[in-house]
Formats: C-alpha cells, sequence, structure tokens
C-alpha cells in the first residue's frame, strides 16, 4: 500500500527587515569623542577610575567637566 500526503502551503509571507550600516552598532546616546594621549597620561586615568572604583570612560568625563569648570573666560593666551 503507498500513502502519499501532499500538503501545500500558502506562498509565504516576505519579511524586510532594515539593512544594517557596517561596524558595531552605537552603545551610548552621547556622541563619540576621541584623542590620543601619551601612556603616562592614560594611566594617570586609570589609577583615576580605580580609586574611584569607575569605568575610564567615567573618569575621563569628570575630568574633562572639572577642567572646563576651573578654566578662567575668555580667549587663551597665545604662546
Amino acid at each position: 500500500m503507498n500513502l502519499s500526503i501532499h500538503i501545500f502551503m500558502d506562498q509565504s509571507i516576505a519579511v524586510h527587515q532594515k539593512k544594517r550600516g557596517r561596524g558595531r552598532p552605537a552603545t551610548g546616546r552621547d556622541p563619540l569623542l576621541s584623542a590620543r594621549v601619551p601612556d603616562a597620561v592614560r594611566e594617570r586615568v586609570d589609577r583615576y577610575a580605580a580609586e574611584r572604583e569607575i569605568t575610564r570612560s567615567e573618569a575621563v568625563r569628570e575630568l574633562l567637566e572639572t577642567a572646563l569648570d576651573q578654566r578662567p573666560a575668555g580667549p587663551r593666551a597665545a604662546k
């Protein structure tokens, strides 16, 4: 005895996914700011962060804000 069952499926629903850009997706809300610093400065920032148990990024933000808050108003003197 030969028994065969044929199931006909309706056409599948097409799903159009938004094409993503290359690279890692952004993880933060704020724009990225990067800078090259000497190893000695990076080590000082890392020590600062470790003493306060915060990330390097948080330490850099704190240090920048502190420096900018203490900066005198007006243009910088020419060298």
